[in-house]
């Protein structure tokens, strides 16, 4: 069933889970603020004090969010985000109902977050920009305001870097982007798979054509031209919450802004769950199927601890002596950016890092059970060398010792079945006696 980002909207709105915030807030340092304080739950922001727009925001910022948004349950995201990376399927095209607003960036309610940012930022757009060779690519890339029609986009040397290499100079930049959308173009793929297809295979998705581009149904467009001029960019709040440096960027040049009737925007907050949520949950699934081909994967998460992107926890069923070992080198593979990776028995919950740390107080021994490595990680590691991104890489094997019995290493059970509220009643009850 097709649910654009509205009504997504409207669905959580109708099982309560959409908070209202109805007091006039400010863009700037304000909506940040309340966004942070109640990080967790989806927000729509009603009146903007600088614009007549209405701000939604952390509205993937729980896995259960997610779920709603993909119509499934939670435990079952994973496998449904596996199946859609390796089947891609290619939207289909449909009316679009935008109208063509001025061209001016102030008249809409980007957010400055932090005092110290380089100035106002979009975080959550998704740019869509196509190649004649490769398709459609689609991605994010902050971009921070410079002017009432431009931006210094942040764009790594990936694909995007790549296609624009290639001479394609004009893209759209998307707010407002259904789940699939939002969760497909976080994913690293191959050049020629579209993630505009990963996304219709997590659930249907429309594509609508506007000024010869084909997007995804979003509530405000706009078209932009990549030019050669560069400008700094930064300082900006990263996913791990510490500032990242300013670079020298690409300047965009924003041509035409489009908007569907009662259009809201889509802010996300730099460091936040839903940050955390759209960066880490992505490369769960990848980091599966590669444990997958050398043990019984049971489970994967990124880490909220680790800013979801540098930490990892992978369940397994044990089998053979080095299948730790063997998860770990995988699990690298399925994410190279992970620093630390956590490969515990299918006992331990990885959702509850207070059983991971449990299993490496008890499981673990470091001479025996941890693989060290020197390479290339994630630009976004503070500690790590910034110019080289080198960094030490560490995978911690928390399975049981193979040469140890099983039953030494497990918490028994409780050894009766009972409903302890029998108990605490029966207290209430003695202690109104007493009185």
């Amino acid at each position: 069933m097709f649910m654009d980002f509205r009504e997504y909207l409207q669905k959580l709105d109708e099982s309560g889970k959409l908070v209202h915030i109805k007091k006039p807030v400010s863009i700037k340092f304000e909506i940040p603020t309340v966004m942070k304080k109640l990080d967790g739950k989806a927000l729509i922001f009603e009146n903007v004090r600088e614009s007549g727009i209405p701000v939604v925001a952390n509205i993937c910022s729980t896995r259960e969010l997610v779920s709603i948004g993909l119509g499934c349950d939670q435990s079952e995201i994973i496998s449904k985000m596996a199946v859609a990376i390796d089947n891609p399927k290619e939207p289909e095209m449909t009316e679009g109902d935008y109208q063509e607003t001025e061209c001016n960036l102030e008249k809409l309610p980007i957010l400055t977050y932090y005092p110290d940012d380089g100035g106002p930022y979009i975080a959550s757009a998704v740019i869509v920009i196509n190649d004649s060779e490769h398709g459609i690519n689609s991605s994010y890339h902050r971009l921070m305001v410079r002017g009432p029609d431009e931006f210094t986009a942040r764009i790594l040397e990936r694909h995007t870097d790549e296609y624009i290499k290639r001479g394609n100079r004009e893209i759209a930049i998307c707010i407002g982007n259904s789940i699939e959308v939002l969760l497909g173009s976080a994913v690293s793929c191959e050049i020629n798979k579209s993630e505009l297809s990963i996304a219709n295979a997590l659930g249907e998705t429309k594509l609508v054509e506007l000024e010869g581009h084909k997007v995804p149904q979003s509530d405000i467009v706009m078209i932009a031209e990549v030019t050669d001029e560069l400008g700094s960019e930064g300082p900006f709040l990263d996913l791990t919450e510490t500032p990242d440096i300013v670079r020298q960027q690409r300047i965009i040049k924003v041509k035409k802004i489009f908007m569907r009737p009662d259009a809201k925007f889509h802010a996300l907050l730099p460091g936040g769950l839903e940050h955390k949520t759209l960066m880490g949950m992505p490369r769960e699934p990848t980091i599966f199927r590669e444990v997958s081909k050398v043990c019984d994967c049971r489970d994967v998460l990124i880490t909220p601890g680790g800013c979801s992107w540098l930490h990892g926890a992978v369940s397994i069923r044990k089998q053979n002596p080095d299948d730790g070992r063997k998860a770990i080198e995988a699990a690298f593979k399925g994410h190279s950016s992970m620093k630390h990776v956590f490969v515990v028995d299918e006992d331990i919950c990885i959702h509850d890092p207070h059983e991971i740390e449990w299993a490496l107080a008890t499981r673990f021994q470091g001479d025996r059970d941890m693989i060290i490595r020197q390479e290339r990680g994630s630009s976004l590691d503070p500690s790590s060398n910034l110019e080289t991104k080198e960094t030490t890489k560490i995978g911690f094997d928390l399975t049981i010792p193979s040469d140890k019995k099983p039953e030494d290493f497990k918490k028994p059970k409780l050894p009766m079945e009972l409903n302890v509220e029998d108990y605490l009643e029966s207290l209430t009850q003695g202690e109104s006696r007493e009185e």
